[in-house]
């Protein structure tokens, strides 16, 4: 009779292993079940609203292409275009957000270099100048500046040889995970961040100021567009000669209508008598070639915003890149 209990005991033991097992085994398949659904819900919400982005992108396109086809030789504030949300209903209830800017009314990382034949790349000293004399501007010390500003040509540049005040390989080498200098133009100017001696505080300073071109012609500023509390960029086209209230006092008596040519502004009474070099006079524009574009909505409690740079330098405009991003 004994065994016979101890037979029982170790059945239902068994018994109960097993649904413990299969309880575990439920459980874990309803969770990743609830994860599947959860993703595959979150790729339904986020599709949408990339589509709903892109149609933004297309109308905010269309809309400057109008803008541009208005006025072919300059562009100016008339049409109060810059930096203003302009808002998209959309047939959901959602809403979108389109803010158009600039796009080349910032230093220009990749004019740190210029093209000496197909992908190879040297360290172009205006440039590198340009970018000492920003930094300058913004009250970060000159030490700094042309430290930073070696490491971010060296970067760039194809050749493996450190330049003045430069970084290549070796200063990334001993970095923890390792590293190399890129040995290419900046995709994205937060590859910044990766250049030695640029700390998280000096990246702070300068994102606002900085950009990364798919292109390595000098910064091109656009005169007509460029905002007083911008001035630092002017200023750094010529240091010796423009300082930053001559600048802001320049951009605050532009005319409404803009400069309508390069002649006109460098003529201007403030720097008629100024002895710019004449690569950099040239630098300066009255027509913008690139435009920085955000857009942003919310879709099934996902926020999701698109960033695009849209090349204008021929008509019909096209996207340049895109990167988008999500919040839940």
């Amino acid at each position: 009779m004994i065994g016979k209990r101890n037979e029982r005991g170790m059945a239902l033991l068994t018994v109960l292993l097993l649904v413990s097992v299969m309880a575990v085994i439920a459980a874990t398949a309803l969770d990743r079940l609830t994860l599947a659904t959860r993703l595959a819900g979150n790729a339904v919400t986020l599709g949408q609203a990339r589509a709903w982005l892109g149609t933004a992108e297309l109308l905010t396109t269309t809309r400057l292409d109008d803008m541009l086809a208005a006025n072919l030789s300059q562009t100016t504030l008339d049409a109060s275009w810059l930096g203003q949300p302009r808002t998209i209903a959309l047939p959901d209830g959602a809403v979108v957000t389109a803010t158009l800017t600039d796009g080349g009314n910032c230093f220009n990382l990749n004019s740190l270099v210029s093209e000496k034949q197909p992908g190879v790349y040297g360290t172009r000293a205006t440039g590198v100048a340009q970018f000492i004399a920003l930094m300058e501007a913004l009250g970060i010390g000159q030490g700094v500046a042309v430290n930073v500003a070696g490491a971010a040509a060296d970067w760039i540049d194809s050749d493996d040889v450190a330049g003045p005040s430069g970084a290549e390989d070796a200063a990334y080498a001993g970095r923890e995970g390792g590293g190399l200098a890129a040995s290419r133009p900046m995709a994205d100017k937060s590859e910044l961040r990766g250049v030695a001696g640029v700390t998280p505080k000096l990246y702070a300073t300068l994102e606002p100021w900085i950009c990364a071109l798919p292109v390595t012609d000098l910064s091109p500023i656009n005169v007509n567009t460029l905002l007083p509390a911008q001035a630092p960029l002017l200023t750094m086209l010529a240091p010796d000669q423009i300082s930053p209230g001559l600048a802001r006092a320049q951009l605050s008596s532009r005319p409404a209508g803009g400069y309508g040519s390069v002649y006109r502004f460098w003529n201007s009474p403030m720097l008629a008598r100024l002895d710019i070099p004449r690569g950099v006079a040239a630098q300066v524009q009255v027509k913008t070639d690139w435009f920085d574009l955000d857009a942003r909505v919310g879709s099934g409690g996902l926020d999701v915003s698109e960033q695009a740079l849209v090349d204008a330098r021929k008509q019909p405009v096209m996207i340049a890149r895109r990167q988008w991003t999500s919040v839940r």
